[in-house]
């Protein structure tokens, strides 16, 4: 199998998707209004509502839901074999995660920019809502724990990606200077912006930085991982223009160019895919292909934690209801490509099948580490770009990406925090809602140990959850569109399966971590499905009562006598 038949077939559906599909979605479902009042102008503070150009939001948001997940997912699901992952992300690309990541911004964006949580509250119930927070803590808790070692290991592996990781903290806040303060022309700090990151990927990989074994009492890991929760709790209090909006659209650009360099390597060198279509030789002890395949692949196909960014602040910085398709579902768009060229790089970046199974002898055993080694070499082939920098250079790639969602994450964990504080009596300052995020997040990230390995403990729960999110957001969607006597088709069959094999999933998943006697993970596996359920029967019941109640003609913000999210 060619590996470029593979690329430009993939492409070509993923971006028909967006020309076709995303553009009746818009007309048709969502009828998206230029002439709406989106809430970064009706509540703009210049914090959180922030009127935002189209391509500096897209760059914001796409590279918040992107993360490494796009990357690990796929090469850790490609075991396989490389068919079934390659249809569950084109295809899921363009009917599960555009439509959802659109759907939930416009509707976050129709009530004032509440979060997907406070949508749940008036659109299924008091009690929908309560336990729809428990799931959305405890998917953000994974999220910013996991990431944080994810990025401490890929620190301490890759040396060369330190500099460039950290300094293009300095560009981003030079960005949000330039575009914001001094109004400078968008196009010369992009490319400005752009040249200064790939130049500190030079430097970084001429100078790389390793750590001695232990710092300040501390492992290299667990120090990184410190420094990272540091630096998040900073991040996610500052206003979103003067780091987290620069930052994201920089990565944005990066990653383009990054997957621009890998796929133009591909069509260079047009290296063969080794791995099996359909893999009927998986190493012992790997799981069904069903539905593990569709949990593994979550970010990608569809992700669960996407409505929580496209709710929690993509929806408060859209300057116009109609940038709703461009940010929404061409961000999904842009982590479709990550997918896509993940499973390329993972499974043609090899000389051999054998090569091939020796990295993939086990489940789990691929991921982040695959797709540097495969892409570094098709880079290499391709383009003669020197192996080291070949890896520098998809390595800051899966850091920044994982940093920018971390970013996102602890944000958002902060608003959630909040809104449990109001649900209790508790209104929380957002200083210390972020404090208490970060001391949970790090409880669970050294509770199994002080190298700070326990934020990987609860990765199985990870693609899981996310999935069953997605399920819930859709749920909301699917009343709102019957409230408003909408078709409701291209929202309820993805809920349907997306509900049915993520608690399929956890169900296998019980008794996974019964057998293996990990407690911990058991308890939260109960939690959610107890949670997730629950949801999804007061989710039907308000779509029973949105069919029986008389049509709504139009949902307006002045309509709605909830408060505005976070003012």
């Amino acid at each position: 199998m060619s590996s470029l038949i593979m690329a430009v077939v993939g492409v070509v559906m993923i971006v028909t998707g967006y020309l076709l599909y995303s553009r009746f979605l818009a007309k048709k479902i969502y009828r998206l209004d230029p002439d709406f009042e989106t809430p970064s102008h009706r509540y703009n503070d210049g914090v959180d509502y922030v009127p935002t150009n189209k391509l500096v939001l897209w760059g914001h948001h796409f590279t918040s839901v992107a993360g490494a997940a796009p990357i690990v997912g796929p090469a850790v699901a490609v075991i396989w074999g490389w068919l079934p992952a390659f249809l569950w992300v084109t295809l899921g690309t363009i009917f599960f995660a555009g439509m959802h990541d659109l759907g939930a911004l416009w509707a976050s964006a129709r009530n004032k920019g509440q979060s997907i949580g406070t949508l749940s509250g008036r659109y299924i119930g008091k009690h929908g809502r309560n336990l729809f927070l428990v799931v959305i803590f405890l998917l953000l808790l994974m999220v910013n724990a996991a990431f944080a070692v994810v990025i401490s290991n890929l620190l301490v592996s890759t040396p060369t990606a330190v500099i460039p990781t950290w300094g293009a903290i300095v560009v981003a806040l030079l960005v949000g200077q330039a575009i914001y303060r001094f109004k400078w022309n968008l196009a010369w700090v992009s490319i400005v912006g752009v040249v200064a990151l790939y130049a500190l990927i030079l430097l970084g990989d001429r100078y790389p930085i390793e750590l001695p074994e232990t710092i300040l009492g501390l492992s290299a890991n667990a120090f990184w991982i410190v420094v990272l929760f540091i630096y998040a709790g900073i991040a996610s209090t500052l206003p979103v223009w003067m780091l987290l909006q620069p930052r994201d659209y920089i990565n944005g650009l990066q990653l383009f160019i990054g997957l621009g360099i890998l796929y133009l390597s591909i069509l260079i060198s047009q290296p063969t895919v080794v791995a099996p279509a359909l893999n009927e030789n998986v190493p012992d002890g790997t799981p069904g292909i069903f539905p593990l395949l569709f949990v593994t692949i979550a970010c990608g196909a569809i992700s669960g934690f996407h409505g929580i960014v496209s709710s929690g602040t993509s929806s408060k910085q859209l300057d116009k209801e109609t940038d709703a398709r461009f940010v929404g579902y061409f961000g999904a768009v842009g982590e479709g490509l990550l997918a896509l060229g993940t499973i390329i790089a993972v499974t043609a970046g090899y000389q051999t099948l054998a090569a091939w199974e020796e990295v993939y002898s086990a489940f789990n055993e691929g991921g982040v580490v695959a797709f540097v080694q495969g892409g570094g070499t098709i880079i290499n082939a391709g383009l003669g770009i020197p192996p080291s920098l070949s890896a520098t250079i998809l390595a800051t790639m899966a850091v920044l990406f994982a940093a920018t969602t971390m970013d996102t994450g602890v944000r958002l964990q902060r608003f959630v925090v909040g809104e449990i504080g109001e649900m209790i009596g508790v209104k929380l300052k957002p200083w210390l809602a972020t404090i208490i995020a970060l001391v949970v997040t790090m409880g669970l990230a050294f509770g199994a140990g002080a190298d700070g390995s326990g934020g990987m403990v609860i990765w199985p729960l990870f693609g899981t959850t996310n999935q069953l999110l997605a399920a819930l957001t859709l749920s909301i969607l699917t009343v709102i569109l019957l409230q408003l006597r909408r078709p409701i088709w291209p929202v309820f069959i993805p809920l349907l399966f997306v509900l049915v094999v993520s608690v399929y999933a956890l169900i296998v998943q019980l008794g996974t971590f019964y057998q293996q006697g990990n407690w911990l993970l058991l308890v939260m596996d109960i939690v959610i499905l107890i949670c997730a359920l629950w949801v999804i029967i007061e989710a039907f019941r308000a779509m029973v009562r949105a069919r029986q109640e008389p049509p709504v003609a139009e949902f307006l913000p002045e309509d709605d006598e909830l408060e505005p999210a976070e003012k």
